[in-house]
């Protein structure tokens, strides 16, 4: 079990996918061997993200929504509104784990939350990410600075799933994604799926403490 500090958790409410990746990329630059980890919660207005090595074939019809080019890993995903994203901006080093151990890590959280909802999912090696039935709920992106990870995992609770038609869903044409609220009669309010990942979170990557309200702040705007 980890030793460290607490990470912090900063909810960011609805931000612009870009500003978000810079203050990310920043906080990674100027971090040091005593920064604390951080959780950082976020959703995003309508936007593909493709990922470092991406390839553009992947946008069938992007149409109006915006694409930007990442240095995440991965192919091609949509963001929007109604997905629940986390960022983590962990030490990688000082955890002792790799990036293979931190994308398992965040895929049996993912796991565990919907196991809380009676729904069997799974984890692909071929495909990182989580699925229900064949269908993606979940994905993830990282990228590893200074030994230090940066981006995370999205995860799709109610949101219009439309925009996912226009592209080939992490570079596989065909694969279908599916959401929470499609799933359970009474889909659950943002606020809990946040609280009950990161806690699903802190679990697998052996962080000592639950979720302390001491250490989350409100940065939204």
């Amino acid at each position: 079990m980890s030793t460290f500090p607490d990470p912090l958790i900063r909810h960011l409410g609805l931000q612009p996918y870009g500003e978000v990746w810079r203050d990310m990329k920043r906080f990674t630059d100027e971090r040091n061997e005593n920064t604390a980890d951080e959780f950082w919660l976020v959703t995003h207005p309508p936007v593909f993200t493709l990922g470092q090595a991406g390839k553009e074939e992947h946008l069938v019809v992007p149409g109006n929504i915006p694409v930007i080019k990442s240095d995440r890993g991965g192919q091609v995903t949509y963001h929007g509104p109604g997905q629940p994203i986390i960022y983590l901006l962990l030490n990688l080093r000082r955890l002792k784990m790799g990036v293979r151990e931190l994308v398992s890590a965040i895929e049996h959280s993912i796991i565990e939350l919907l196991d809380s909802y009676q729904i069997a999912a799974t984890a692909r090696k071929d495909a990182p990410g989580v699925y229900v039935a064949e269908s993606k709920i979940a994905s993830l992106g990282l990228r590893v600075r200074k030994g230090c990870s940066y981006h995370g995992l999205s995860f799709n609770l109610n949101m219009d799933l439309e925009p996912y038609s226009r592209i080939n869903v992490c570079g596989y044409p065909g694969l279908r994604v599916t959401q929470l609220a499609d799933l359970i009669e009474l889909p659950p309010e943002e606020k809990l799926i946040f609280n009950q990942l990161i806690n699903c979170l802190i679990h697998q990557l052996g962080y000592t403490a639950r979720l302390n309200e001491s250490r989350v702040a409100f940065d939204g705007k």
